[in-house]
């Protein structure tokens, strides 16, 4: 998909990323008949949702692992199953081993997952449904709000307000209880929110975790709970959050995308890094690339973070102070590192009674909410988790056209990891990390070690190097309750709409945020063909 040399020409729409949201964005406006051109800085498309051949014959997703956020309307508008996508579901949606040998399993079956919840607390297991039709009600507001566009608070628009009218219908439809649920809940604690519900610690870790991914806070954070809610709003999986694997790996989804917005006459360029967004009477007019060449376009789209898209592509001087002031203050602060391991074979979990199964989904090392809350501590200081907080996948359960016959990859995310190291630097710990990572894992699967082949280490910093992620944050910006809807990314900006006339973003740095959703992507082609005949 590299470029040809071509003769020079001017395009409707120029996006910046072949991630996931650039190039949902680019399929639509390609659909809506608009002439199309997509930049992407690496030679692959997918940003931090893609697939590498790190090691020969082994497929790796160097980013995000799990498409089971990914909006359904997406993938039926665009086709993307005629365009090569194929998502899996495990049998098991999360495997949690204990310190002392036991584990926990949530089943897509609810029946199955009853019953191993009724082994660590029968009491637990009775409350389960009630807990699990709460959180199924109260995602449904959620769900009506992902692809909209937050209303401007400066000008509350009837046009703007109307879409939102359905939302309001649905908060009330809950009924008097179950809204006043929905508004208590949102601020809590993932422990209040939890510790309400179930005593098995060992349950409340498995669903409480999802509360921090990607975050610099612990379980005891305000507005936790919430982000709970976030992670369920995708594909059902039997209670632990939305889940759903790509055949191929997550990179596939990117490849369907961009075959979709093909078919409509998009061009996507790789290998094209844009040194600067181009502006004219203050308007952006086009970009010029790291290698001189200048593009036209009437409209300008950028899917990367704020920072980045403001200060490096547009720059501070030709913005005003306070949004300049308002954009430097968006709390990044990624948190999350990678181990990607090529495995000679499976490794031998404790607690697992049928493996290939119970290692299908998802596997949590978090023995309980205060390990969280001690691992988050770490963070706050300036270090790696002691003890961290591990999500680990090993896809070629599910897929075995990853790696080659007979071998596995085992990729675990972990947390804390904090960007800023107080007394080190990455470059001299990322071994180190690794290092860690594994013995900790050793104490759940003994014959890993053993296993091993080759191993690829990921810190925020590699983050921020190879996929652009600034501070390694791979939500564009911190998704606490201050940095979400009208304020993602700053106050007054929340509608994909920038300062700089004829520039949008349509990355996770703005609404609804982060995961591979595609909804940011979605919503802002939509906000752009509603301005277009103003625009052009």
């Amino acid at each position: 998909m590299l470029r040809e040399p071509r003769m020079p020409k001017s395009y409707d729409v120029l996006i910046i990323g072949a991630g996931h949201n650039g190039l949902v964005a680019a399929a639509y406006l390609a659909q809506a008949g608009k002439r199309v051109l997509v930049l992407e800085r690496r030679n692959l498309l997918g940003g931090a949702a893609a697939t590498e051949e790190i090691f020969p014959g082994f497929k790796i997703n160097t980013g995000a692992s799990d498409a089971g956020l990914f909006r359904p309307e997406i993938i039926t508008e665009l086709d993307l199953k005629k365009h090569g996508l194929e998502l899996r579901e495990s049998p098991a949606a999360v495997f949690a081993p204990q310190p002392n040998g036991s584990a926990l399993t949530l089943w897509r079956d609810e029946q199955k997952s009853l019953a191993e919840i009724a082994r660590h607390s029968p009491k637990d297991a009775e409350r389960f449904p009630a807990f699990m039709r709460l959180v199924n009600k109260l995602t449904e507001v959620l769900h009506s709000i992902m692809l909209l566009a937050p209303p401007s608070v400066s000008e509350l628009k009837f046009e703007e307000l109307l879409p939102w009218l359905n939302t309001g219908r649905k908060l009330k439809g809950l009924g008097k209880h179950e809204m006043m649920e929905f508004l208590r809940v949102l601020p809590m604690t993932a422990v209040e929110f939890l510790n309400e519900w179930f005593e098995s610690e060992t349950l409340k870790a498995v669903l409480g975790a999802t509360g921090v991914a990607g975050s610099m806070q612990g379980p005891q954070a305000s507005g936790t709970a919430f982000m709970i809610l976030y992670h369920y709003l995708g594909a059902a999986n039997g209670g632990f959050k939305a889940s759903q694997f790509v055949k191929g790996g997550i990179g596939q989804l990117a490849v369907a995308l961009a075959n979709s917005a093909k078919k409509h006459g998009a061009e996507i360029w790789l290998g094209a890094e844009v040194a600067h967004i181009k502006l004219e009477d203050g308007k952006a007019v086009g970009v010029v690339l790291k290698s001189g060449e200048e593009i036209s376009a009437k409209i300008i789209v950028s899917s990367a973070d704020p920072r980045r898209s403001f200060f490096d592509l547009v720059g501070a001087p030709n913005l005003g102070p306070t949004f300049v002031r308002r954009v430097r203050n968006i709390r990044y602060r990624g948190t999350s590192a990678k181990m990607n391991l090529a495995l000679n074979g499976l490794p031998a979990f404790k607690g697992t009674t049928d493996a290939e199964k119970q290692l299908s989904g998802h596997i949590v090392i978090c023995p309980d909410l205060e390990y969280l809350e001690r691992a988050n501590d770490d963070a706050k200081y300036g270090r790696y988790s002691q003890q961290p907080y591990l999500d680990i996948v090993i896809p070629t359960v599910m897929d075995a056209s990853l790696a080659p016959a007979g071998k596995h990859i085992l990729s675990i995310t972990m947390q804390y990891a904090p960007y800023k190291l107080r007394e080190s630097h990455w470059d001299d710990m990322r071994e180190k990390l690794g290092d860690h990572i594994i013995n900790t894992l050793v104490q759940y699967a003994p014959n890993l070690k053993e296993l091993i082949l080759h191993r690829h280490v990921l810190t925020p910093l590699d983050y921020e190097r190879e996929y652009a992620l600034t501070e390694g944050g791979e939500f564009h910006g911190q998704m606490g309750l201050d940095q979400l809807l009208f304020m993602r990314p700053v106050a007054g900006f929340g509608q994909y709409r920038t300062p700089i006339e004829h520039l949008y973003l349509c990355g996770a740095g703005t609404h609804p945020g982060g995961g591979v959703t595609g909804a940011p992507g979605y919503n802002a082609a939509r906000e752009i063909l509603r301005d277009w005949k103003k625009l052009v």
